[in-house]
């Protein structure tokens, strides 16, 4: 059964989706001719020609659609010479019969269970059931996904490329990077680090940092002559005084002040004996003047080696680069700089009093940490250097590295939730799909056991006697069929000559219903008679007496009870009409309450707004009388402009002047003043428009005139007394309001 019709850019349906849901077995349509009828008979016929369009069948188990409307009048009379037989079950066979009854209960039985099945698979409504938790299974983690994607696309979003606006796209790589295995992937700050040079501004090469060569400066801390205390000779006479005294280093530079004093003291001022001269030229020989030159040296060397070392980290600090810790080697360069000269104090004392024993200040742990600040930067621009040589290497890297981040560290719990939930959903609909897949083969079975069954029971005469008993029931005894040898039909008249062309229009219907209802209980082949059907009625009683029309709503209704009881193999039937006497003839139901409709049966009404076909399905009845049908059109929220005119016409005319006798002259009169010319405006537009079709300028009214117009129709019913009346046509649905100088129609709230 068909629970479901989406009509959208098709024919006369244009604009938004048209939807027909919440279909029961029986279903009445009504529209006015050209609203867009046959597109819906012509859909449930076959779906697959219309893309836009689609036909959803309860628990996904189709049924034979039977459809007559004037493809099938084309198709089986306009353009063959004879019909083809309807074969159905002769009633002779009795045990075949019931072996038939039998099988197509059991086939019954096993559409029921696939029903169920498709049911629990998908849901009623095709998007629930077990695929639908698998689809909000998949839904939860491509969530999930996009929340890991939008915490980490300012930073990452170089590796993300590709895959940062669709949300499916970038959860099947994730999907796919969680199936995979390697060694950990680095840590975010590092990804984020490399992710702002690799995928940044175009990188370019680095300059490496001056590497520290510290041995020369180290080696000045064990140098030996530091250590040493610088003396004169001991064997001369003046030693052993000097040596008592302690003070070599104040002699050594009293030597000096002696020397320019022409050989005078240079504290008594008296002559010294010419042997002292001799003696301080003695004490301090050859190896004192030695080791005392070795000490100015080192401070020389000292001072220049320590001045290079300052200026290579200096170098160092002044390059900025971002590889350096910068303010890590200020710090050990403050310490080496203090360090620097106190050792050259310690030096300068030595050079002036050799005597003294000097130990340096050691630069072995401060040069130690600078040295590996400034490899570390090295280590880090030869990376980076390597990166930029080879760019895109590195940026395939640096991808697979963030994938594999977000993939094995970001979403792998959510993952292992998605795969346990996703595995256990996917294993309920695998067996869902294999009890699908044996009831269908088990009916086939069965479906093939019926066809050969109905081969050996069917014939195409006895649909020939039931189709000529009611022509000649009803007075149609100028033609009849008859069954060729090639089970075939044809239409003769009494003495045996082809009927067909010369048949009258309303004869022509008439039994091309005949042949349309014999077909729908059986079939144009030898098998497949028993099938389950729905049945469409697209406007059956066109070119119809009314006499004719009376039999067919009841061959109809005969369909209808059939359909409602579930005892034949027609399963849902549809009723598309524009007759509003036959539809109230096959819609009459005396358990129907107030028009309401019954549980199993739903009513429709297409009509075309702005040109386009809207759908509407009503809770009751839509079709009481002409008149009200008339108010119905009025009652619509979007009124159709092209045909408003003579609808108001109708009303005040049917209402005013053939209920009430009142002349619709005198209806203006009951007016003063501008409304007087409004409402006299209004009879002559509404007159002008009675009996003929709009022309142009009618044509092109926009929403503003039909609505000021309108308001002076509902104050014509006001004037004459008549409101109670207006207001119970309109049954509370609309409401006609001013605002500003625009009238306009609008919903009432219920």
């Amino acid at each position: 059964m068909i629970k479901r019709i989406e009509i959208a850019d098709c024919a006369s349906y244009a604009g938004s989706i048209e939807v027909m849901d919440g279909l029961q077995p029986v279903n009445f349509v009504y529209g006015p001719n050209g609203a867009g009828k046959t597109t819906v008979s012509r859909l449930i016929e076959d779906a697959s020609t219309r893309p836009t369009c689609s036909v959803h069948w309860l628990g996904g188990t189709k049924m034979e659609p039977v459809v007559y409307n004037r493809d099938f009048i084309d198709a089986n009379f306009n353009s063959t010479t004879n019909l083809k037989g309807i074969f159905t079950l002769g009633k002779k066979d009795i045990e075949t019969q019931n072996k038939i009854d039998e099988t197509k209960e059991e086939i019954d039985a096993i559409t029921q269970k696939i029903e169920q099945l498709n049911q629990t698979l998908q849901g009623s409504d095709g998007i629930g059931g077990i695929q639908g938790k698998l689809e909000a299974v998949r839904s939860a983690f491509r969530d999930e996904c996009w929340k890991v994607k939008t915490k980490h696309d300012a930073r990452l979003q170089g590796a993300l490329v590709g895959y940062r606006n669709d949300k499916q796209k970038f959860t099947d790589r994730l999907i796919s990077e969680c199936a995979k295995t390697g060694s950990p992937p680095p840590q975010l700050t590092e990804l984020e680090s490399k992710a702002a040079s690799v995928f940044g501004p175009a990188p370019t090469l680095e300059q490496p940092l001056p590497e520290l060569n510290d041995a020369a400066i180290l080696a000045f801390e064990n140098d030996p002559v530091l250590k040493k205390r610088i003396l004169g000779k001991a064997e001369v006479d003046i030693a052993g005084m000097i040596q008592k005294l302690g003070n070599s280093d104040w002699v050594k530079q009293g030597i000096g002040f002696f020397e320019v004093n022409n050989g005078d003291c240079p504290f008594c001022q008296q002559k010294a004996p010419e042997q002292l001269t001799a003696s301080l030229a003695e004490y301090f020989d050859e190896a004192f003047v030695s080791d005392t030159a070795e000490v100015a040296a080192l401070k020389d060397r000292y001072n220049l080696e320590g001045l290079r070392i300052q200026q290579s980290v200096q170098v160092a600090i002044d390059s900025k680069s971002r590889f350096l810790d910068i303010e890590a080697l200020k710090a050990e360069k403050a310490i080496f700089d203090s360090r620097f000269q106190l050792n050259q104090q310690r030096i300068e004392n030595k050079s002036r009093e050799p005597s003294q024993v000097v130990t340096l200040d050691s630069f072995s742990g401060v040069l130690a940490s600078a040295k590996q600040l400034v490899s570390d930067a090295n280590c880090k621009i030869q990376a980076h250097n390597s990166m930029v040589s080879n760019i895109g290497s590195e940026k395939l890297r640096l991808t697979n590295q963030v994938w594999a981040f977000l993939a094995r560290v970001e979403i792998v719990s959510a993952f292992k939730k998605y795969e346990t939930d996703r595995g256990n959903a996917q294993k309920a609909i695998d067996s869902l799909r294999a009890q699908i897949s044996k009831a269908l083969i088990e009916k086939t079975r069965k479906e093939e056991e019926i066809k050969t069954l109905e081969k050996s029971a069917t014939s195409v005469k006895p649909t020939v006697n039931e189709i000529n008993k009611i022509l000649r029931g009803f007075g149609f005894r100028n033609f009849s069929i008859a069954a060729t040898s090639e089970n075939l039909y044809k239409i003769c008249r009494g003495d045996g000559s082809d009927a067909k062309t010369t048949l009258s229009e309303g004869e022509r219907s008439f039994l091309t219903f005949l042949y349309f209802y014999h077909l729908i209980k059986g079939s144009k082949s030898e098998s497949g008679i028993t099938s389950n059907r729905v049945v469409v009625f697209d406007d059956p009683v066109s070119s119809l007496d009314s006499d004719v029309l009376f039999i067919v709503g009841s061959l109809i209704r005969e369909v209808i009870e059939e359909v409602r009881s579930g005892r034949g193999q027609i399963k849902q039937v549809f009723i598309l009409t524009h007759n509003v006497y036959f539809h109230k003839e096959i819609t009459f139901n005396k358990n129907r309450s107030a028009g309401a409709a019954l549980k199993d049966e739903t009513f429709w009404t297409i009509r075309k707004v702005s040109g386009s076909s809207k759908v509407k399905r009503h809770a009751k009845n839509p079709i009481t009388t002409s008149y009200d049908l008339l108010w119905s059109e009025v009652r619509e929220p979007n009124l159709a402009s092209q045909t408003i005119q003579n609808t108001l016409r109708r009303i005040l005319e049917n209402y005013f002047r053939i209920l009430g006798g009142i002349s619709l002259d005198d209806v203006a009169a009951s007016f003063d003043g501008e409304e007087k010319l409004i409402c006299k405006s209004l009879l002559s537009w509404v007159n002008d428009g009675s009996h003929a079709i709009p022309d142009d300028v009618y044509i092109a009214l926009d929403e503003t005139v039909v609505n000021k117009y309108l308001e002076v129709f509902k104050k014509v019913f006001a004037n004459l007394n008549q409101l109670s009346h207006y207001n119970m046509m309109m049954g509370g649905a609309i409401v006609l309001e001013t605002v500003g100088p625009v009238v306009s129609p609008v919903t009432k709230a219920q």
